[in-house]
């Protein structure tokens, strides 16, 4: 039961520090993905795919 929650935390934090990467990489194109619970729980679920079809989504949506 540790491991499995171990697990999940550490899936949680590594995508937010993908994203907080992304967000510094992506500032001067204005491809800015906000960091909050739903996005990092979508990358922390989906993975590198994650962060492609929220930046689609900003593109096409905002």
């Amino acid at each position: 039961m540790l491991k499995r929650i171990y697990k999940i935390v550490k899936s949680v934090v590594f995508s937010a520090f993908i994203l907080y990467g992304y967000n510094i990489i992506a500032a001067p194109l204005d491809l800015i993905i906000p960091i909050n619970w739903i996005t990092v729980c979508l990358v922390a679920i989906l993975g590198i795919p994650g962060i492609f079809g929220l930046v689609i989504l900003k593109l096409f949506v905002f």
